[in-house]
């Protein structure tokens, strides 16, 4: 006979910090968990769905003696109560009876409280999901254990201690595990429970952001959102970026023309504060110095008219000269001012004693580090107040930005582009339990258009030529959106057309007209046009932007000019065009929307764990 080998158990792995099993460890297997049969595991999770099973309760042993005693009765004796027959028969039964109910062992209403009888034993099943991964665990419970009503409403919080088992019957959960033990219990007021009820539509959630994550679908893209983050960077990392933490609290808007939250300590304080203008340090106004400039000019005359002492005409004619320039210094912060672009203001009271906003981008910033540390990448929320309601907008996002010293053009366009298949690469390979979930349920495109992406090369096309291609169009879709001429932004309509209906692939816009991009942008040779670009992928829209910076300080200065920009406010930003500037290229990777083309939902606020938009904060 041969000899039984005993039973290998694969080992499972605990959490390290809550000494628990992750059901992602579990089905992560190639066997779906029947490795790890056998074994005591600790699972904790919430309820997703539940049923209870009633069991018959098995009848008391009757004595054979009692039976036949009973059957051999005449029919009147029949009637007599099971609990007399028993008495009259068996002395030791009539004890027992009177320990448990006294001495009302006999029949009518007496009887009454003999006749409530205990639940019958049944076995709860519950569906228990624990964030890790999209399948649940069944998780089987007897009412001798604790009673299935408090287990059973969905969004119950369990910890259990079970033995792990094959399901007795295949179907749809391959193991199951037998609890022993209970550990903790959060209940659930079931009547008051959101997520009690079925199908609610996703814009409705966004009401209520503390309860969302709780659901199949919002779990699953922060699963995918998470994975992308990890996946971005990894990505600079292998590439020797290095990782900078920029400001969210900052005194420059980085665009020039863009609608930003101001910082301030002083709402709610119960009276109005008006800014009020700094001085030069030694006091001096405006008014003071053109009043001292017609007495130094009427000086400057008599000396000249006198001509007794040159020495002294020399003098005050280089004071005449300086106090001009004082009061063209003077007349430029004014007219800033006039416009309300001041740099520097007093505002009593206020944390920060100038004008302060959350950052729109941090390009500006980021350049800093790139040219002094080279590569460069940063992460974080950026903010931006448009009062505007939009599927592809929200008043807080986030944002990947990327700075690449010594780098043109060319240089950062290629570094989009194996950024954007890199993720759509990762996505695929370390989520794919959850983007077969957004495609069953979502949209079923998902897969095939990360697919895509990863496959196809890139196509790249000049903005001059992407208004021809748009004036060229024939379908009826083309027709809304003609009447473009050379200076005029394209859309985000005008990009999407280009991407969906003619190239049927990413496209890369590049070399923008200089009015429709930021001030540091490089302008090129032909003078009209700046070194931009934008990254749009199908269904997807500009996921990317980017462009060369100008390091050429005389084309800066002129750019500003023509933007009116106060020079007060980047005056930071010059000192490192002044100081050992060098060729440098980046972009922006707006992540929310990347999160949103990777799963197929059509609304940025799905994909945002806690969204903010005009007139919407929750939380």
């Amino acid at each position: 006979m041969a000899a039984q080998h005993p039973t290998v158990f694969t080992p499972v792995t605990f959490s390290k910090y809550s000494n628990r099993v992750l059901l992602k460890t579990l089905f992560d297997t190639h066997d779906g968990g029947l490795a790890f049969v056998g074994q005591k595991l600790v699972i904790g999770g919430w309820v997703k769905s539940s049923k209870e099973v009633i069991r018959e309760a098995a009848p008391l042993p009757v004595d054979a003696n009692v039976r036949a005693a009973a059957d051999a009765l005449p029919s009147k004796a029949k009637d007599v109560s099971c609990i007399e027959l028993i008495q009259s028969r068996i002395p030791v039964f009539r004890s027992l009876l009177r320990m448990l109910y006294g001495n009302n062992l006999h029949g009518g209403e007496k009887l009454e409280t003999f006749a409530h009888k205990p639940p019958r034993p049944s076995t709860a099943f519950l569906a228990v999901n624990d964030g890790s991964c999209v399948a649940s665990l069944q998780v089987v419970v007897e009412s001798s254990l604790h009673h299935p009503t408090h287990l059973m409403p969905t969004g119950t919080c369990i910890l259990v201690e079970g033995i792990l088992k094959r399901t007795p019957v295949p179907g749809k959960h391959v193991v199951q595990l037998e609890v022993e033990k209970i550990l903790h219990l959060g209940k659930v007021e079931q009547e008051k429970y959101l997520l009690s009820q079925k199908k609610l539509p996703m814009d409705f959630l966004r009401k209520f952001s503390y309860f969302r994550p709780r659901t199949t679908t919002v779990a699953s893209v922060m699963r995918i959102r998470n994975a992308l983050t990890f996946a971005t960077h990894t990505f600079f990392q292998n590439h020797s970026f290095l990782y900078v933490q920029l400001p969210s609290i900052t005194t420059t808007d980085s665009e020039g023309f863009s609608e930003k939250f101001h910082v301030t300590t002083l709402a709610g304080k119960g009276k109005k504060v008006e800014p009020t203008e700094d001085k030069e340090p030694d006091g001096v106004s405006l008014e003071t110095v053109k009043a001292a400039i017609t007495e130094k000019s009427n000086l400057v005359n008599e000396l000249e008219r006198s001509e007794s002492n040159k020495e002294a005409l020399v003098a005050a004619v280089q004071d005449l000269k300086k106090t001009n320039e004082l009061a063209l210094q003077l007349e430029a912060r004014e007219k800033s001012k006039s416009k309300s672009r001041k740099d520097k203001v007093n505002l009593p009271g206020n944390f920060f004693p100038q004008e302060t906003y959350l950052t729109v981008s941090g390009q500006l910033h980021l350049e800093t580090y790139a040219c002094a540390l080279g590569n460069v990448y940063s992460c974080g929320p950026r903010f931006r107040a448009d009062k505007i309601e939009s599927a592809k907008h929200a008043a807080e996002m986030w944002m990947v930005e990327v700075e690449i010293a010594f780098a043109g053009l060319e240089d950062a366009m290629n570094c989009a582009d194996d950024l954007v298949k890199f993720l759509s690469k990762w996505v695929l390979e370390h989520c794919l339990d959850d983007m077969k979930f957004v495609q069953k349920r979502i949209d079923k495109t998902t897969i095939h258009r990360l697919e895509s992406v990863i496959s196809c090369s890139f196509e790249k096309v000049s903005y001059t030529a992407a208004i021809e291609i748009l004036e060229k169009g024939t379908d009826r879709k083309s027709q809304h959106l003609k009447k473009l001429k050379f200076g005029a932004a394209l859309t985000v309509d005008h990009l999407s057309y280009l991407a969906d209906a003619i190239f049927k692939k990413p496209v890369i816009v590049y070399n923008y007209p200089k009015e429709t991009k930021p001030f540091n942008v490089r302008l090129n040779d032909d003078g009209k046009t700046v070194a931009a670009f934008d990254v749009v992928l199908p269904k997807g829209g500009v996921i990317i932007s980017g462009s060369q910076k100008e390091e050429r300080f005389d084309i800066l200065m002129t750019r500003m000019k023509e933007m009116d920009l106060p020079r007060e406010q980047y005056e930071w930003y010059l000192e490192i065009q002044r100081h050992g500037t060098v060729k440098h290229s980046g972009f922006s990777l707006a992540f929310d929307r990347f999160v949103l083309f990777t799963t197929g939902l059509t609304d940025i606020k799905d994909v945002i764990p806690f969204p903010r938009s005009f007139g919407k904060v929750s939380n």
